[in-house]
């Protein structure tokens, strides 16, 4: 834990950030992103104040929120908020409905959504017979067909691998762009429109 647990509210917020930068080895971080909205609004609230205090110091220059997938949470504290989210880190799958009323939300408001559990969560886009087809039309693998497509929608999605080969395909995804036939074949899967 990179807090006290029986500390307060702010002062976790406090004791994470000093954590992250001395991890970092950094002075400030780009984005700070709450972990989840806390149990009820007002306690929300209480950190994202705090995380705001960052914020101003100039430790901090983004605010984000992560797991966040009720709407109404989204649009609460961003109505509450000095300083409301630059990004929104949310599990991409088909069980939040690949989270189409928040990413809508975001993009009308000039919000980053990022998707994480991108791959894992998604073998059957993965493994469709469609997507394998396109994937070897483009001479890409099915992984970064779909990132692709992502960020061609405005989705920036989070990845990390311990394997070289990977990585060299996650940073080669920009070497291509899917056309607008494909890229709704491929967005279809998902409730694209």
């Amino acid at each position: 834990m990179p807090y006290d647990v029986k500390a307060s509210l702010p002062e976790q917020v406090r004791q994470s950030c000093r954590a992250s930068l001395a991890n970092l080895q950094t002075t400030y971080l780009d984005c700070l992103v709450l972990h989840s909205p806390l149990d009820t609004r007002e306690l929300t609230l209480q950190v994202w104040r705090e995380l705001e205090a960052l914020a101003d110091s100039g430790v901090v220059r983004e605010l984000g929120i992560s797991n966040c997938y009720q709407l109404d949470e989204l649009e609460s504290l961003c109505s509450a908020a000095r300083i409301p989210p630059l990004v929104v880190q949310n599990r991409f799958h088909a069980q939040t409905g690949y989270d189409r009323e928040i990413r809508s939300f975001c993009r009308a408001r000039g919000m980053l959504y990022q998707s994480f559990w991108t791959l894992t969560a998604n073998p059957k886009i993965l493994s469709d017979p469609g997507v394998q087809a396109l994937a070897r039309r483009y001479a890409v693998t099915p992984a970064q067909l779909f990132f692709r497509g992502l960020t061609q929608i405005g989705i920036v999605p989070l990845t990390g691998t311990c394997s070289e080969e990977h990585l060299r395909q996650d940073l080669a995804l920009f070497g291509f762009e899917l056309d607008p036939a494909d890229l709704g074949q491929l967005t279809s899967r998902f409730g694209e429109t």
